[in-house]
């Protein structure tokens, strides 16, 4: 049997060899061969020179040029490199898998023909005090709303994971991943795959080690553009993907009539100021519970109102553009937020 490990990377010099590394450490059953194609966006921080290096290590490392510089195309390319195979994995440059991982995700899907793709549990890491915040802001439920797979506490059913790995005829039952979506195409990936009767599985037994960005300026970019692409993802398949979707839309849109709301009268518009208030009560509790110092504390707050507000404000936009004025992506949303 074999097993084909996917990389997408550009200007990852400071991560890469760390997570090659824990690639290659990991456990696997006696009759699995694994190779690993890092599909490199054509970086210039040293990060293949890294890769070349390691490849002396690892007779079955192999450096693709993606001259796209998009995710979509790195995770295809990889997976047509390694030609057909029983299974494949795709593991971010900044994920550092757990030993235990290409293991039990090879098990769950070979003792569960239902089961179409397995992924595990985040485990944050930081590079500075805002990476930390922002780690902490992201591990939430209130930052990253309910159900999403980040925040669950026990294995099970799921919508979407990270760095999945599924079954090979996975692809040649639904296609590849959709090259029109820069942000996403993981989500809308496996969207098909449940439309498809196929089910996606977190399992909380294993874990990767994720890197956050450590800097407010991508996240909010990060954040917008997930709100933005989603909407793209909404049209092509005519509805919405998942309910917790339209939470922070439906808050910006809301915070745009709160002023509105006091020309009806000053009465009418304290009434309509609670929803803010309910926000602001949670974002408080919810950034005293983690936060460790007062700094902290009024970091989080911040970092709460950017991630809503940044995904919101994307999903209007991207509502305007794609379902009302009927255009497509902009060139500037297709620029990644590294």
């Amino acid at each position: 049997m074999k097993l084909t490990v996917v990389v997408p990377c550009r200007n990852e010099a400071l991560y890469i060899a760390e997570c090659i590394d824990a690639i290659y450490k990991c456990e696997l059953p006696t009759n699995i061969d694994m190779s690993v194609f890092v599909v490199d966006g054509m970086s210039d921080d040293g990060t293949r020179e890294v890769i070349n290096e390691l490849k002396l290590k690892y007779s079955t490392l192999y450096l693709v040029d993606n001259k796209k510089e998009l995710t979509p195309f790195a995770f295809n390319w990889g997976i047509y490199e390694g030609g057909k195979v029983d299974f494949v994995q795709i593991v971010g440059a900044r994920h550092i898998l757990s030993q235990n991982y290409l293991m039990c995700c090879i098990q769950r899907l070979t003792e569960n023909s239902a089961i179409w793709c397995v992924g595990g549990r985040i485990i944050n890491e930081y590079v500075n005090g805002t990476g930390e915040t922002i780690a902490k802001a992201m591990g939430t439920s209130f930052g990253m709303g309910i159900g999403n797979f980040r925040t669950l506490s026990k294995s099970g059913y799921t919508d979407t994971v990270t760095s999945p790995m599924y079954p090979y005829w996975v692809f040649e039952k639904i296609g590849f991943f959709d090259e029109e979506l820069i942000r996403n195409q993981d989500d809308d990936f496996n969207y098909r795959v449940h439309k498809e009767g196929g089910k996606v599985f977190y399992d909380h037994d294993i874990s990767l080690k994720y890197y956050v960005r450590g800097n407010f300026k991508g996240l909010r970019r990060q954040f917008y553009q997930y709100g933005y692409w989603k909407v793209y993802v909404n049209k092509k398949h005519g509805g919405i993907t998942t309910m917790r979707q339209l939470v922070p839309p439906f808050f910006v849109l809301y915070l745009f009539t709160v002023p509105l709301a006091f020309l009806f009268g000053s009465n009418f518009g304290l009434l309509w100021l609670a929803p803010t208030v309910i926000h602001i009560v949670l974002n408080i509790i919810f950034s005293t519970k983690n936060s460790k110092n007062s700094t902290e504390f009024v970091s989080l707050i911040f970092t709460y109102l950017m991630l809503h507000i940044s995904y919101g404000l994307g999903y209007l936009i991207g509502l305007i553009q794609f379902m009302i004025l009927n255009r497509k992506p902009s060139q500037n949303q297709k620029r990644m937020s590294r």
